[in-house]
């Protein structure tokens, strides 16, 4: 099995929380609710901003908020997601086109009191084209809610092909929710998912070429034989078909 602090970094990376999975980890989850299990903290979100509160981690912030983590680190302008401070405001809800900050509260810096920034937090898309990891119908469609990238219908043992050359950074069944699961990163900013497979063929930290078999299609983690495929631009999912050749 690998390190629990190695795991969390790799999904960090990913843009997941390795939080609500931990206690599979360390000896099986009693819930599939994560909400169930969070703390309850006092305070509430003021023109969208919350006030750090003794105990607050920003996880938990998050998880009061319906927030991903990576999501405040970016609102936020934060250097270390583990060093907030009580007292400290959190932006904790989308910012307008036009930021809208309380009173004494600077705009992060390196960026232009006003700026939206719903610019300055844009994803650009990457200069990468990708291969179809297997050939089927798609029969989810990626929507950026609860749908994090598209679900390809196939039969059980199809090889499922690596979208581009690149290294890969996971490959185990200890992230709840996706089955047996391999992670691949092709450059700094992008990362390939490929979820619910039968078998994998890759370990961690194998590089692996374009088109390369690294798993089989299967049902673990759902129902249904499928390939669930998510792409990430810097930690934010994307939609797949943006990138996948014809």
């Amino acid at each position: 099995m690998i390190q629990i602090w190695k795991l969390y970094g790799i999904l960090w990376r990913f843009g997941l929380c390795l939080i609500p999975c931990m206690g599979l980890l360390l000896g099986g989850c009693k819930s599939n609710s994560v909400s169930s299990r969070a703390p309850v903290m006092n305070g509430s979100a003021q023109n969208g901003f919350y006030r750090v509160q003794r105990g607050d981690t920003l996880y938990r912030i998050g998880l009061r908020f319906n927030q991903n983590v990576n999501t405040l680190v970016r609102w936020n302008n934060l250097a270390n997601a583990n060093a907030i401070e009580v007292g400290q405001l959190i932006r904790v809800r989308k910012p307008a086109a036009v930021s809208g900050r309380p009173a004494g509260v600077k705009p992060p810096s390196g960026r232009v009191a006003g700026q939206s920034e719903a610019v300055a937090t844009s994803t650009a898309a990457p200069d990468i084209r990708l291969q179809w990891p297997v050939r089927g119908k798609v029969i989810s469609m990626f929507n950026g809610q609860t749908q994090k990238g598209i679900d390809i219908a196939g039969s059980r043992g199809t090889p499922v092909k690596a979208a581009a050359a690149g290294t890969v950074q996971y490959a185990g069944d200890e992230l709840r929710g996706y089955g047996r699961l391999v992670l691949i990163k092709h450059t700094n900013s992008t990362m390939t998912a490929y979820a619910y497979n039968d078998s994998l063929k890759v370990r961690n930290g194998q590089s692996v070429q374009a088109g390369q078999t690294i798993a089989t299609m299967g049902d673990s983690g759902t129902t249904g034989v499928k390939l669930h495929f998510e792409v990430r631009v810097n930690s934010q999912a994307v939609n797949p078909l943006r990138y996948l050749s014809d």
